[in-house]
Parts: C-alpha cells; structure tokens; sequence
C-alpha cells in the first residue's frame, strides 16, 4: 500500500492540515513518462489542481510542464522553476496584465477561446514586437458524462469556439501580423472515469484536422487537454490511475501528421491521491434520529463535498476499535451544507481521534478559505 499516515508525527500537529505523500506522487509521474515516452505526448500539469510549491517543484523535476489559467499560475509556474517553453496559458478571461506577464516571460503557448482574446494579444504583442504562438480552444460538442459543474466541452458551454466558428477565425487569425496558430486545443471535462469520451474526442479531431489541413494550415499542436479521473472510493486500491489504457486510447484513435505533437493537461490524477485532509474530531453529538462527528476541518479546508456534491472515503486513522457506528461527519461553519458525508460507518469515533479524508490532493488546499475568518490548513510532508 503506497499511502500510509505517520501517525507519530501527526500527534501533536495542530489540526487541520494536508499531508502529501511525496513518494505516491513521485511513483504516479514515473507512471506517466514510462507510458509517454516512446510518443510525441507532452504532458503539461494542470497548476489549478494544486499550486503547491514543494508540488510543483516535484513535477517540474519529472520532466513536465505546466498548464495554467491566471497570470498567478504563470508566476507561480516560473517561480518553481518550468521553462517558459513549457507554460501553456489558458483561460476565457485573460486580463492585458496577465497577458503581458505571459508575453514576457515568452510561453510555449496561449490557448485561446475567443476573437476578442485573439485581438487582444495581437495588440499586446505588437507593442512589444513579438509574435504570440497560440492554439485555438475548440469545443467539440462531446458529452464527458460528469458534473455539470466541470463539463466542459458541450457547445453551451462557456469555453472555447463552437466548431462551426471556427474555419472564419482561422482565416481571420491568419491576417494578424503578430499572431501565429500553432495549435488546435480540446478539453470536454474533468473527474472523466469512462474512456469513451476521449475515443469520440479523438474521432472529432481526426475529421477537424481533415477541414483545418484543406484551408492551409499545418499545425504543430494538437492539444488534448486532460480531464481523466481518479478512484473516489477506492484509494488504496488505485492510488495511480491507468495511464496506459488513457494513453493507449490516444495512441490507437488519434491521427497525427508528420512533425506533430500530442499535448496533454492533466491534473487531478496526477495529485489527488497524493494528498489528505487530516482533522481531529472536536465533539460526538448524538441526535434523536442521528449522531454526528463535528471535525475541526470545514467546507473552508475542503470545498468539494459542498460544491460539488463530492464524496472523499472518510477513515478514522486512529481509533482501535472494532465495533462500528453510523455517523454524519460535519464541520463547524455556519453552513448546512458543511458536510463531508452523511451516513458514515466508522469504528467507534470518540473525542480527539483523527479523521483521513482522502484523495484531497486535487482542487483541496488550493480551494481552501478563510470564510468565517478560519485559519488556513497547514501542510504536512512525507519527507
């Protein structure tokens, strides 16, 4: 089992906190470049997932490079030390300052979701003399069969240019002095656990490239996004997601031209399983019809069950007991939506024993706040 707690360590922390398992998330990148790197597949880090630093740095030493969607990210991408060519920068609402600071830090590459955007950084670089790469973000109209909160390739979607849009941009992009279209750039969605979306996806680019190569252009980079999901329920049993058949679907579906390049932006299944909301328990409140643990961990260290309706397996990591009782497991904020699981079988919990709530590794910490004027997690490493 690649996840264990340090329980010695862990005794006297001041809780809540998130604890990386640094060795996992080593053992999950090594994962990925054993499955990539016979192919032309650039696999950029998805930054939003988790803008750790001592994470990014780890990612960085892997040999990958990075997605981002805020000029922020951009920053902090630069600051753990990502070659610029290896920054991809997307977004559908890139502020003049964010584009400059991506311009001069000279990126790989801007993703681009609409003609005002395009103008935008056509004028930005003509002021400082420099020709922007970019790829255009298409939605390909494919249903991920996820939460309608992170779909993100229908075409009622806010992102992207809508397929029949797209030959006018193209055409209009190529006009541009200090535009240069490198790429065509997809992402439907995310927590994507079937993979019959990503053979569809595949499908949709392998006609688009027929209609884009008959008007001219020969483009560098076919940008895949990311979107693959990771084991909820089952952590121990899948601490690393099956990159060879998400990699093999791409490399049996997708046809690539002479001189092109696969680029990927995975995130959550690079770090969700690495990491964990350890909380202690404050009180055990018994109801009339339920009882309930009160953790001193929140909707303001981990968002995602009351954002999303998610679910994290939830282990009480130091009880000793066998016996097991039903438990909502709730936090303290002034919300009836801070839950983090209603009927829970758990061993019989008590007063200060310490919870796990799992595979917290992805959209945890970097979601966390200070509502109700909460202190921020504090961050625990394996070494």
């Amino acid at each position: 089992m690649l996840n264990q707690f340090p329980l010695n360590r862990f005794a006297n922390e001041q809780t809540p906190f998130y604890y990386y398992d640094l060795e996992l998330l080593e053992a999950t990148l090594n994962n990925i470049k054993e499955y990539t790197n016979d192919y032309p597949f650039h696999v950029h880090y998805a930054v939003k997932a988790n803008a750790n630093d001592r994470i990014l740095r780890t990612i960085n030493a892997a040999g990958l490079g990075v997605d981002c969607v805020s000029g922020g990210e951009v920053a902090a991408s630069i600051n753990a030390g990502f070659e610029s060519n290896k920054i991809v920068f997307a977004g559908v609402g890139k502020t003049d300052r964010e584009i400059n600071l991506a311009l001069d830090a000279n990126i790989l590459c801007f993703n681009v979701e609409s003609i005002p955007e395009l103008e935008a950084i056509n004028e930005l670089a003509q002021q400082k003399g420099k020709i922007a790469d970019i790829a255009f973000r298409v939605n390909p109209n494919v249903d991920a069969h996820t939460h309608k909160y992170i779909t993100t390739g229908l075409s009622e979607n806010k992102f992207g240019i809508n397929l029949e849009q797209l030959a006018d941009v193209l055409l209009y992009a190529k006009q541009l002095k200090n535009i240069n279209v490198v790429g065509l750039h997809f992402h439907i969605g995310s927590q994507i656990t079937i993979l019959e979306p990503f053979k569809i996806l595949c499908e949709k680019i392998n006609e688009l490239q027929e209609k884009v190569r008959s008007m001219g252009f020969n483009l560098k980079i076919i940008n895949v996004g990311g979107g693959y999901g990771v084991d909820y329920d089952n952590p121990d049993e899948n601490p690393i997601p099956d990159f060879k058949a998400y990699f093999d679907v791409f490399k049996n579906n997708l046809k690539l031209y002479d001189n092109q390049e696969v680029h990927f932006e995975l995130g959550r299944a690079i770090v969700a399983q690495c990491g964990s909301l350890i909380t202690r328990v404050t009180y055990v409140k018994k109801g009339t019809a339920k009882q309930f643990i009160i953790t001193d961990a929140g909707m303001t260290d981990l968002i995602r069950p009351a954002l999303y309706q998610a679910h994290h397996k939830i282990e009480n990591i130091t009880s000793t007991e066998k016996d097991t009782e039903v438990y909502d497991v709730v936090g303290p904020i002034c919300e009836s939506s801070d839950c983090f699981g209603e009927n829970e079988v758990l061993p019989i919990t008590k007063r200060g024993d310490l919870l796990a709530l799992r595979t917290a590794g992805a959209y945890g910490e970097i979601m966390a706040s200070r509502y109700n004027l909460r202190a921020l997690p504090s961050i625990i490493y394996s070494k």
